[in-house]
């Protein structure tokens, strides 16, 4: 399995783009899964500089209905006709966090899901995509929790309610190392993450999991507990960027050392 980061936060090339946002592109067993869009059509400009042709996709799949994953989709749907894309349900033009006391729309940009509905599919439960390939929703109760922490809504109605991230699932490749986890933000936590996926693929281990942790306003303290909850549930890869912030990434190296690597656009990764 080779992964591609297509567009992260950061980028050490000058020939790639960066953004608030990210894309990754996975080539498994003769097909190819693009998860996220980012947060504009960057994600595309960087796929022609590493000679990743977009229409050869074969599975599209929106990690949450966020702004910074969604809104690079039209220009997706532009450049690959076929490829059907993959959401949780749940997922709406409905989400929304807190900046200066102020409520402010980070939802997928308005008018997306109904001008591609033809394309768009709905996952319930575990959805599998292809052999060992599989899309993986929450299945731990209660996660308003987490949209209380991190100041983020959902409208309802004419109700705005803590967001309990029923619109965000992971992306699970079995493979013989172990499962190889893609979640691009995390917001239930990747810890409980790793355990969901333990939970639905009983007596597998967790290989590797690769994506943003919503580190970057977590104080020390807390990522350094989080870390160590990673170590012991042994999961051997830890690749993120993204919304882990640098202060975040540097925690989690000098816990769980070389396991942890950064996410830049253009990194490919090989599992």
């Amino acid at each position: 399995m080779i992964a591609r980061i297509l567009i992260d936060n950061i980028s050490n090339n000058p020939d790639l783009a960066a953004e608030w946002g990210l894309s990754v592109c996975i080539e498994h067993e003769g097909r190819t899964y693009l998860l996220d869009t980012g947060g504009s059509d960057a994600f595309a400009r960087n796929a022609d500089a590493l000679g990743v042709d977009l229409s050869n996709v074969d599975f599209g799949i929106l990690s949450h209905a966020h702004y910074d994953h969604a809104d690079g989709m039209p220009c997706f749907f532009r450049r690959n006709p076929d490829a059907p894309f993959f959401l949780r349900a749940g997922s709406g033009e409905n989400c929304y966090g807190c900046e200066d006391e102020m409520l402010k729309y980070i939802g997928i940009k308005p008018g997306i899901l109904k001008d591609f509905s033809s394309r768009i599919r709905y996952a319930e439960g575990m959805t599998k995509l292809a052999p060992g390939v599989y899309l993986l929703g929450h299945s731990t109760p209660d996660l308003d929790c987490c949209g209380q922490q991190y100041q983020m809504f959902l409208k309802i109605a004419d109700q705005y309610m803590y967001d309990d991230f029923r619109h965000e699932q992971s992306l699970i490749f079995d493979t013989e190392k172990g499962l190889v986890i893609f979640n691009s933000c995390c917001h239930g936590g990747a810890d409980l993450i790793v355990q969901e996926a333990m939970d639905a693929f009983p007596g597998k281990k967790v290989y590797a999991i690769v994506g943003g942790f919503h580190l970057f306003e977590t104080p020390g303290g807390q990522v350094r507990e989080f870390a160590r909850r990673l170590e012991q549930a042994g999961v051997e890869q830890v690749i993120t960027g993204h919304c882990t912030g640098q202060d975040g990434f540097d925690i989690l190296k000098e816990v769980l050392g070389d396991k942890v690597r950064q996410m830049e656009s253009g990194l490919t990764l090989e599992f």
